[in-house]
C-alpha cells in the first residue's frame, strides 16, 4: 500500500491510497467465492460457474464493488496510522481506479483537528454565587416531601376542582365526526397538569361525576397530527371519579416516618444542610460554565464542516441509545414529536459546535499549561471506577486497553484545565 497526503483548505485533507494489483486480485477472487453460489449460468450448476465465464457474460466489473468494500477498511486504517494526521471525521471515500491487473486507488477526504489560538483565559470574571439557604426554601422542600406522602382519597360530595385527580371517558369530534386517537376510557388526569390540549382541563372544573360535559378546544397550529392542526374540536367527557390528595400533618411523627430523624426540627436542619450542599455544587458548576464559555469566546479556530457532521451523528447515536434504555426507538420518537431525522440533526448542530469548541479550547489550555496526568492519578481514577462498578481494580484494568487509558488521560487533563480556569477567575 502507498499513501499520498494532500492538505486542503479549512482543515481538510485528502488521502490518496493505492493498493497493489495483487491485493486487488485476491479481493476479486474473494468476491467471486462469496457470490458464485447466487449466480446462474445455463449449463452450470449454481456455485460451479468459472469466474472467467461470469466476467465474460456480465463484465469484469461484476465483482468490483464487493472487492472494493473488502479492501477499503483495512487500507484506510493503515493510511490513518501512517498519515500522521489528527483525523476528526468519518472519511468521504471515492474510488479513483479499479480494474483487473492494475492497482486499486481510492481517496479519503477527512477533517483534521483545527489549530486553536488561545485568547485570555486567566483572570476571567465570574458571578458571585451565594449558597445561603432561606427558611422559605426549606419550607418548600418540606412541602414537596409532604405532597409525596399524601394519601389519595375519593370525594363524592362536590364537583371537580383545580388540582383534583379524575378518571374520565372522553371522545373528540371535529365538525361532528369522531377522529382517530381522540377517544379514551377510564383515563386518569390531574387537573392543571397541562397534559391535554390548552383549555381542556380548565373546562372540566365544575363537572359533576357521571354527568356528561362538552369541552371546546382548538388544536395548536403546530400539532403533530397535521389533519387536526389548528382545527376546532368538541370533546364529550364523563367524569367517573374525583380524587383529592390528603396531606399529612407536619410534625415529629411525619419526620420520623420519612427520615432518619426523630423530630421535625432535626429533619428541617438536615434539609437545610443538603440544600446548602446542593447550592454549593450548583455554584461550582455555574462558575465552570462561565469561565469555559468566556475562554472559548476569546479563542479563535476554524472548525471543518465534516467534523461538525461527525459530532452531530455521534450525538444522534447517543440520543438513540438513551431512548432505547427507556424502551423507545427513534421511529416512535419522531412519531410523537413530529420531527424528522434531518430536522433533529439540524437542531443538534449548534450544540455540536459548542461541544467541539469547548473540547478544543480546553485541550489547548491543558497543553499550554503543561498539564500532564500521571500514572498514579490514572490508578486513582480506575480505583474509583472499580468501586462504582463493584469490580476488582485489576479486573477493570484487564478490560481497559491503551486507547481507553489515553482517552481517560485526555479527559482528566481537560477537567484539570477547567479547575485551573476557575482557580484563576475573579468573582464580581
Amino acid at each position: 500500500m502507498s499513501l499520498q497526503v494532500e492538505k486542503m483548505e479549512k482543515n481538510m485533507a485528502k488521502l490518496t491510497i493505492e493498493v497493489s494489483a495483487e491485493e486487488l486480485e485476491k479481493a476479486l477472487q474473494g468476491a467471486y467465492n462469496k457470490q458464485k453460489g447466487q449466480i446462474s449460468v445455463p449449463g452450470f450448476r449454481k456455485g460451479k460457474v468459472p469466474r472467467q465465464m461470469i466476467e465474460k457474460m456480465y463484465g469484469a466489473a461484476i465483482f468490483y464493488d464487493e472487492a472494493a468494500n473488502a479492501l477499503i477498511p483495512e487500507a484506510y486504517s493503515k493510511a490513518y496510522d501512517e498519515s500522521g494526521l489528527e483525523i476528526v471525521s468519518q472519511p468521504k471515500i471515492e474510488v479513483v481506479q479499479i480494474e483487473k491487473g492494475k492497482p486499486f486507488i481510492f481517496t479519503a477526504e477527512v477533517a483534521t483537528k483545527p489549530e486553536v489560538t488561545l485568547g485570555e483565559y486567566k483572570g476571567l470574571t465570574v458571578d458571585k454565587v451565594s449558597n445561603r439557604v432561606t427558611a422559605k426554601e426549606v419550607d418548600a422542600k418540606l412541602e414537596e416531601e409532604q405532597k409525596k406522602n399524601a394519601r389519595t382519597i375519593t370525594v363524592e360530595d362536590r364537583a371537580v376542582q383545580d388540582g383534583d385527580e379524575v378518571v374520565l371517558d372522553f371522545e373528540g369530534f371535529v365538525n361532528g365526526v369522531a377522529f382517530a386517537g381522540g377517544k379514551g376510557e377510564n383515563y386518569p388526569l390531574t387537573i392543571g397538569s397541562g397534559s391535554f390540549i390548552p383549555g381542556f382541563e380548565e373546562q372540566l372544573i365544575g363537572a359533576e361525576a357521571e354527568k356528561e360535559v362538552e369541552v371546546n378546544v382548538t388544536f395548536p397550529t403546530e400539532y403533530h397530527a397535521e389533519d387536526l392542526a389548528g382545527k376546532e374540536a368538541v370533546f364529550k367527557c364523563t367524569v367517573h371519579e374525583i380524587k383529592v390528595k390528603e396531606l399529612p400533618e407536619l410534625d415529629d411523627e411525619f419526620a420520623a416516618e420519612v427520615s432518619e430523624f426523630d423530630t421535625l426540627e432535626e429533619y428541617k436542619a438536615d434539609i437545610k444542610a443538603k440544600l446548602k450542599e446542593q447550592k454549593t455544587a450548583e455554584g461550582k458548576r455555574q462558575k465552570e460554565d462561565q469561565v469555559v464559555e468566556k475562554a472559548v469566546a476569546n479563542a479563535t479556530m476554524e472548525i471543518p464542516e465534516a467534523m461538525i457532521d461527525t459530532q452531530v451523528q455521534q450525538m444522534a447515536q447517543e440520543f438513540a441509545q438513551r431512548l432505547q434504555s427507556q424502551g423507545l426507538n427513534m421511529e416512535q420518537y419522531f412519531q410523537f414529536t413530529g420531527l424528522t431525522a434531518d430536522k433533529m440533526m439540524e437542531e443538534m448542530r449548534p450544540q455540536a459546535v459548542k461541544r467541539i469548541e469547548t473540547r478544543l479550547v480546553l485541550e489547548a489550555i491543558a497543553k499550554a499549561e503543561n498539564i500532564e496526568i500521571t500514572e498514579e492519578k490514572i490508578d486513582e481514577e480506575i480505583a474509583k471506577m472499580a468501586e462504582m462498578y463493584k469490580m476488582e481494580v485489576e479486573k477493570l484494568k484487564e478490560y481497559m486497553g491503551e486507547a481507553e487509558k489515553e482517552q481517560m488521560k485526555a479527559d482528566m487533563a481537560v477537567q484539570e484545565a477547567v479547575t485551573l480556569l476557575v482557580e484563576n477567575s475573579v468573582e464580581e
